[in-house]
């Protein structure tokens, strides 16, 4: 499985994530033919160059516009949108009428989303009506809209993240100064794991923070990986305590014969004052925010009641949110919380042709290959209701033609 490990040991922003992409292989057009879909080659410059960060070499990504002077900001928000600068409104707008790639519009489209969700949030205003300054709003567009064109060329089938931490000092911006996290980036990266270092430095922009939010599914050490390539992409200042760079990092999980291993939660807690009813309606609301499962088990409790344990398993960074619901929906006044080692099986789905129709198969495999195949309940349910069959019967034929899958 081909994989992208975001190396964030300075931090991340949007055009050191450019810039490495570019160290990593992707030829410069690639970035240049997605920016240019979008019709703003009169208002900035882009360019690339080769650069060192205290004798570690990269690329460096810049946009400079010819009617602005650059600023270094961690706020792109204005009051409102006005003659010098673009709604977010204006910006789907546009990225929805451009002719980048459906995937590449896509992802930009969703990172864009996440900066004016967090900044509306921030300011108090719905997401549409987010104003972003010229200068950020340009810088932006054209970070991400490049970031998501470099990965798209490489055709990743899994990201993953180093932790991700934040200086401690306060950062000038927009409305004044903010001590860091900056108050957008924060709001982008709620849910994901965040350690703040004393060091008096902004390491990651908010629309850094966007990028990996959008992109990563885990975050923690390099996993086992064939490494194919590295790349550097050089941040701005030139900072002693460590190279200023991101690393990207290419290359292929290495195969398990047991299956992949991750760490997850296990949420618990104890109910016997509950109604089936607000049960099952916490049980929903769970499942809508993420967990990877939830379950209950009946137990005897005190004073000879029967109750049961609501179990909710959770990724790391979904575990405080998720036991959080688990308190606000049900009667609880504690839950418990224990680390626990999954192994499973790699899965994919395929559609597979029956005598009744198109079946989805769910797979499961280890290093060795195949080792499962189990035809989804609610495809096999549809198929069965236009061919006027059984369920069984459909079932039955999606086994069939499973097994012939090498």
């Amino acid at each position: 499985m081909r994989i992208l490990y975001f190396d964030c040991f300075s931090g991340i922003s949007g055009d050191m994530t450019v810039g490495a992409l570019r160290d990593l292989g992707v030829q410069e057009h690639v970035f240049v033919d997605a920016w240019s879909s979008l019709g703003l080659e009169s208002e900035f410059q882009a360019s690339f160059h080769r650069a060192h960060r205290q004798n570690v070499a990269g690329w460096k990504f810049d946009v400079k516009l010819p009617e602005f002077r650059r600023i270094e900001t961690s706020s792109l928000l204005t009051a409102s949108s006005h003659e010098h600068g673009r709604s977010y409104r204006e910006i789907r707008a546009m990225l929805e009428g451009s002719s980048l790639a459906p995937k590449v519009r896509q992802r930009s489209l969703s990172i864009f989303h996440r900066i004016a969700v967090a900044e509306g949030r921030i300011h108090g205003l719905p997401p549409e009506d987010v104003g972003f300054h010229e200068v950020g709003a340009i810088d932006s567009i054209i970070d991400i809209v490049a970031a998501c064109a470099g990965i798209e060329e490489l055709d990743i089938q899994e990201f993953r993240c180093r932790p991700l931490y934040e200086g401690s000092g306060w950062i000038s911006c927009a409305h004044g100064k903010f001590p860091l996290p900056a108050p957008a980036t924060l709001e982008i990266l709620k849910g994901i794991p965040l350690k703040q270092v004393d060091e008096p430095l902004e390491f990651i922009t908010p629309t850094g923070a966007a990028i990996v939010a959008e992109y990563a599914s885990s975050f923690g050490p390099l996993p086992e990986m064939t490494v194919q390539a590295t790349g550097y992409g050089l941040g701005t200042r030139d900072t002693s305590s460590r190279p200023n760079a991101l690393r990207l990092v290419l290359g292929e999980l290495v195969p398990s014969q047991a299956g992949d291993r991750d760490e997850i939660i296990e949420i618990q807690t104890n109910l016997d004052d509950m109604t089936p009813e607000l049960a099952a309606a916490a049980v929903e609301s769970l499942w809508k925010a993420g967990a990877l499962d939830v379950f209950q088990s009946a137990v005897q409790m005190k004073k000879n009641r029967a109750g049961f344990i609501l179990h909710t398993l959770a990724r790391a960074e979904d575990a405080e949110r998720l036991a959080q619901l688990v308190l606000k929906e049900t009667t609880a006044f504690g839950v418990r919380m224990y680390a626990a080692t999954r192994l499973k099986l790699r899965r994919r789905t395929v559609e597979l042709e029956t005598l009744y129709g198109m079946v989805t198969i769910k797979i499961g495999e280890d290093g060795a290959g195949i080792l499962k195949h189990t035809p989804e309940y609610e495809s096999c349910r549809e198929v069965a209701r236009a061919s006027g069959v059984s369920v069984q019967e459909v079932y039955g034929a999606a086994l069939q033609a499973a097994r012939e899958l090498k």
